[in-house]
């Protein structure tokens, strides 16, 4: 734990040292983009204009900044002092007035907030939970934070990815095509490792019970690839056109919303 209070780990640390380059990595990509997309479209349907809305792991603010845009307020969070000072850069470099709070916050440490008035609701996206140990506690702390009724819609990377499975196949490494099987690894983040874990879907909505309720999920990155496949796709934009408009049509559908490179939790705050 720093100065700040602010719980220190291994992700928070690997993802300091990325942040000055991490929208080149993912957000700019023509598959970042795509797959945010995705996300956007049913952060809009679950948060009416004029929502407060908590952020976990906000990187560099993409999402809080466009959702601010679209007439929401976002507290956004991050445990990383450096993504926090890029999103607030970005920020300054927009000069406009804004809805959006940064706060240096762990997902350890969001009793925290517990000053806040409660939330309309709560998401986290792409993958930040991802390194979270403890799911149960956390969903016990945010619970605390959201409105009976409200939405919490969190993306992490899913248990089984069938791209990530035929990529790696295709180039002959078959550890690195099973290696979301088992429920942990270690992922590579600049030149530091970080431990990550894929619960199932069964494992979270037992992780949020009783506090929350599971009432939807959806793949995010179905036929659009993972972002390390990006050099593959470049200059192919009828291609990832053609991808997204399967995800669009499939991502839903029963056995494949579970088989993309995220999955797309939609959880409702239950009535204490």
């Amino acid at each position: 734990m720093n100065a700040n209070g602010v719980t220190l780990t291994a992700a928070a640390t690997a993802f300091d040292r990325v942040a000055d380059s991490y929208d080149e990595l993912f957000t700019h990509t023509a598959i970042g983009r795509a797959q945010r997309k995705q996300v956007w479209k049913e952060l809009l349907a679950a948060f009416p204009l004029g929502s407060r809305i908590l952020e976990l792991n906000c990187g560099t603010g993409e999402d809080a900044r466009f959702l601010a845009k679209e007439g929401r307020s976002v507290v956004a969070c991050d445990a990383s002092a450096a993504m926090i000072a890029v999103a607030r850069r970005h920020e300054d470099e927009a000069s406009e007035v804004s809805t959006i709070q940064y706060l240096q916050t762990a997902n350890e440490d969001l009793g925290a907030l517990c000053f806040e008035k409660p939330f309309d609701g709560a998401f986290s996206n792409f993958s930040g939970l991802n390194c979270l140990a403890d799911f149960r506690s956390f969903a016990c702390n945010l619970a605390k934070l959201v409105k009976p009724g409200g939405r919490v819609l969190l993306c992490l990377w899913s248990r089984v990815c069938v791209a990530e499975v035929m990529w790696y196949l295709l180039h002959a490494q078959p550890t690195k095509a099973g290696r979301r099987f088992s429920s942990k690894a270690t992922a590579r983040l600049g030149e530091l490792t970080i431990s990550v874990s894929y619960p199932t879907v069964r494992e979270m909505r037992y992780s949020f019970s009783p506090w929350f309720q599971l009432v939807s999920r959806r793949a995010i990155g179905l036929f659009i690839p993972p972002s390390y496949t990006e050099r593959a796709l470049t200059g192919h934009d009828k291609t990832l056109a053609c991808l997204e408009w399967l995800d669009f049509l499939c991502a839903g559908w029963p056995i494949l919303r579970d088989a993309g490179d995220h999955v797309l939790l939609e959880f409702v705050r239950c009535n204490p």
